[in-house]
């Protein structure tokens, strides 16, 4: 399937459907066990990927560059939607532009881009800082302009209720709607009366919840929170947490006991070939035999 395609079959199902469960991958094979386990949509998660790639905390550690070679990489690894975390776009207005060409390009689905001043942290962490809203709103409006597919979406995310507090934060996610994000994205609420408050105050808008174990942000059903008004339910990085209890499970285990067979807490050889979908690369093997 065309990206073009993906992408519009994406923002009809947001417009017009139940509210999506998104996981986040951090890789091309966490994004086959997403679209195995039958999620609709995968989330590139910038903390994810600077964790998994660099083994170093969500910072500001990766680039453009990086982002836009995993892009390319899980596209080629599935069909799913793919919404890409382009942090704070990587400069000005005229870099956001070239990050979302770039992005595009590689097979973005949507573009998430953030309000916070260089070098970014993640969202559930402290001392995190917010550009003045005429900047940020730059950044959309540049964003909205450089997509060469009317389908690719944009997702306005503002950290303020952080920094500045709840009303701000809701006050720059509507001056975002205005600048014509697809989505906005009140990040890190911390209640549940705040989380009902974002889909309530900005009516008309999808918008996105992310839910961080072990974060700031209440843990609810899907259910409940579709019927607050959210369209997308984010758990960026539950594949990634889970990986990492496995090894530690799995390692664990065989540095205590010298040994590890498939009675472990291990995938069998055969599904570990099934995931990277090795009968596929045989048939094609086979076709281009001489």
């Amino acid at each position: 399937m065309l990206n073009h395609e993906i992408n519009h079959a994406f923002k009809q199902r947001i417009l017009t459907g139940a509210p999506i469960l998104m996981p986040g991958a951090a890789n091309a094979l966490a994004a086959r066990v997403i679209e195995d386990q039958g999620f609709e949509a995968i989330y590139l998660s910038g903390a994810g990927l600077t964790n998994t790639y660099l083994g170093m905390p969500d910072m500001g550690f990766v680039g453009l560059s990086e982002i836009a070679q995993h892009t390319s990489t899980i596209r080629d690894a599935t069909e799913l939607p793919i919404v890409v975390d382009a942090d704070n776009g990587f400069g000005n207005a005229l870099n956001v532009r070239h990050t979302i060409r770039t992005l595009e390009r590689a097979g973005a689905s949507a573009v998430q881009l953030e309000d916070q001043k260089t070098p970014k942290r993640c969202g559930h962490f402290s001392g995190k800082e917010v550009v003045p809203l005429d900047e940020a709103r730059s950044r959309i409006r540049a964003a909205v302009d450089a997509r060469q597919d009317e389908n690719t979406l944009i997702v306005a995310r503002t950290d303020a209720r952080a920094t500045d507090g709840y009303t701000e934060a809701l006050d720059r996610a509507a001056a975002f709607v205005e600048d014509g994000a697809d989505i906005t994205f009140v990040e890190a609420p911390q209640s549940i009366d705040e989380m009902r408050g974002i889909p309530a105050t900005l009516k008309g808008t999808p918008q996105l919840v992310n839910l961080v174990v072990g974060g700031k942000t209440p843990i609810l059903d899907l259910e409940e929170l579709g019927e607050m008004g959210f369209s997308l339910v984010l758990y960026a990085n539950v594949a990634l947490q889970s990986a990492v209890y496995g090894m530690q499970q799995a390692l664990g285990q065989l540095k205590e006991t010298g040994r590890m067979d498939e009675g472990g807490p291990v995938a069998s050889f055969l599904e570990r070939q099934r995931m990277v979908r090795k009968d596929l690369f045989d048939e094609l093997e086979k076709r281009y035999a001489y």
